[in-house]
């Protein structure tokens, strides 16, 4: 973790993440808005999920491939905001790997693969309720000034 991530105890640590995932969700409208449910997070990584919806089908009658990359993003945001730096993201791509369809609960799990400097890397997996592959994404994220929750 080094310069990137102070060092914390690991229950400090836990209860961090899980107080900074409290405070961006009251304010994640858009999470919100699509119906993610944060399932679970930690240092450096996060857990979310959605249940596909009939608004959100394309042409095909599949889910829209931009719902299943906003899930993704959502649980990348999560996980590289875990520490209570700042962090955005400056690059992300996404593997279709399945379609997902209308009552399929997608589960987004994100970990963090390295963290140095400002800089890190995440691989988020969307799995559907059977556990079958739905996407790859990974995200690159920068750090920028403050925090996202008041220091305690």
């Amino acid at each position: 973790m080094g310069e990137h991530h102070p060092a914390r105890a690991p229950a400090e640590a836990q209860a961090l993440a899980e107080r900074v995932a409290a405070g961006m969700f009251e304010r994640d409208r858009a999470s919100i808005a699509l119906g993610l449910r944060l399932v679970s997070v930690g240092p450096g990584r996060a857990e979310l999920s959605m249940t596909v919806r009939a608004d959100m089908l394309n042409g095909h009658a599949i889910c829209h491939g931009g719902f299943i990359f906003t899930l993704a993003d959502s649980a990348f945001a999560y996980s590289c905001n875990s520490y209570n730096l700042a962090t955005v993201a400056s690059g992300c791509s996404i593997d279709f790997l399945a379609p997902a369809r209308e009552g399929d609960v997608l589960t987004a799990h994100a970990a963090e693969r390295s963290a140095a400097g400002r800089t890190g890397v995440y691989d988020i997996e969307v799995t559907n309720q059977r556990g079958e592959k739905i996407a790859l994404f990974r995200g690159k994220s920068y750090r920028i000034k403050g925090h996202v929750v008041d220091e305690k």
